[in-house]
C-alpha cells in the first residue's frame, strides 16, 4: 500500500529484557510453508474468485515461495493476496524474504519494492470479487536503492486504524524506524499479535513499530461489503496473508510461533512464552 505519513513512530519503549517468544527454540516455530507445495494456502487476486489465480501469480520455484508476473502482459490493479488456512489471535508471524527483478510497467509508482503480510485481516471468504485489498492490518514491506531512505517493516492500514501512545491514528501508513533494505536483499520480518492489544515490528531482530488497539475503521479499500466493515470494532483475531502488488517476490521462509497455550506450568503442554491462556490446550503434551 502507498506511503502516506513519514512518522518514526515507535509506541512506547521496548522491552528491557528479551520478551520470552524471542528465546522460543526454533522447533517451537510451526512452518507454514513446506518448501514444495502451497498446501494450506488460497489466493484471493481482485477480480476473480478466491481460489483461482489465472496467472500463477503464487508459486514455488526452486524452495521458496515466490510472486511472480511473467505470465500478466498488464498489472491492471489486480492486487492479490495468499491467505493461510486459519484464523489466529496470539503469535509470531515471521517472513524471510527479498525483492527481485522490476515491477510490471503500469503498476502504481509506489508499489516499487512493496508488499506486504497482513494480518487480523477479515476472511477470504468475506471478501468480494473486485474487492482490492482485505479489511486488516498491514505490516508493510520494503526495499530500496543504496541512495534511498526507505525503512520497511512499516504500518498500512486499509480499512482499520490503531492507536500509538492512546493517540488514535486515522493517517493511512506509519514508517518504521528500520534500516534500508537493499534491493535483493534477504531481510527477516518478524510480525508479534498480542490479540486486540499490542502488535510490534521487528526487522533482523530490532523492533522498529509498535502500536495497539487495532480496530476497524478508515479507508484505503474498495468494493467491499458493507457488512463487514463494523468501524469501531476491535480486532482481537484473524487471518494471516501475503500480498502481490506487481513487483516480484521471493520468500524463503514463512513460520509461526503460537503464543497462546496453556499456561499452567504443571501440564507438558505449558510453555514459557504464551502470553495468553487456552485451558482446553493442557490437556496433552
Amino acid at each position: 500500500m502507498a506511503l502516506a505519513l513519514a512518522a518514526a513512530a515507535c509506541g512506547p519503549p521496548l522491552h528491557a529484557q528479551p520478551a520470552p517468544w524471542t528465546e522460543a527454540p526454533a522447533g517451537e516455530w510451526i512452518q507454514l510453508f513446506d518448501g514444495a507445495t502451497l498446501e494450506d494456502w488460497t489466493p484471493k487476486i481482485r477480480g476473480h474468485a478466491l481460489g483461482e489465480d489465472p496467472w500463477r501469480t503464487f508459486r514455488v520455484e526452486d524452495g521458496k515461495l515466490v510472486v511472480r508476473y511473467d505470465d500478466y502482459q498488464r498489472f491492471d490493479q489486480r492486487f492479490g493476496h495468499l491467505f493461510w488456512r486459519e484464523s489466529r489471535s496470539h503469535y509470531v508471524i515471521a517472513v524471510e524474504v527479498r525483492f527481485v527483478g522490476s515491477q510490471l510497467p503500469d503498476a502504481p509508482a509506489w508499489a516499487r519494492m512493496n508488499s506486504g503480510v497482513m494480518v487480523h485481516s477479515q476472511s477470504p471468504e468475506s471478501m468480494l470479487p473486485e474487492q482490492d485489498f482485505p479489511i486488516s492490518i498491514e505490516a508493510q514491506l520494503l526495499a530500496g536503492d543504496p541512495d534511498e531512505a526507505r525503512p520497511s517493516a512499516n504500518l498500512c492500514t486499509p480499512g482499520t486504524h490503531v492507536e500509538i501512545d492512546g493517540e488514535l491514528v486515522t493517517e493511512h501508513c506509519v514508517e518504521s524506524s528500520s534500516r534500508t533494505v537493499g534491493a535483493g536483499e534477504w531481510a527477516r520480518i518478524e510480525i508479534v499479535v498480542l490479540g486486540d492489544e499490542r502488535i510490534e515490528h521487528r526487522v533482523d531482530g530490532e523492533t522498529v513499530l509498535v502500536y495497539q488497539r487495532p480496530q476497524i475503521g478508515g479507508g484505503a479499500v474498495s468494493a467491499f461489503d458493507p457488512e463487514v466493515k463494523e468501524d469501531g470494532k476491535m480486532l482481537d483475531s484473524g487471518w494471516i496473508a501475503l500480498q502481490s502488488e506487481s513487483h516480484p517476490v521471493e520468500l524463503r521462509k514463512v513460520e509461526l510461533l503460537e503464543l497462546r497455550g496453556c499456561t499452567d506450568p504443571s501440564s507438558p503442554s505449558y510453555r514459557p512464552y504464551y502470553v495468553a491462556s487456552d485451558p482446553s490446550a493442557c490437556g496433552s503434551g
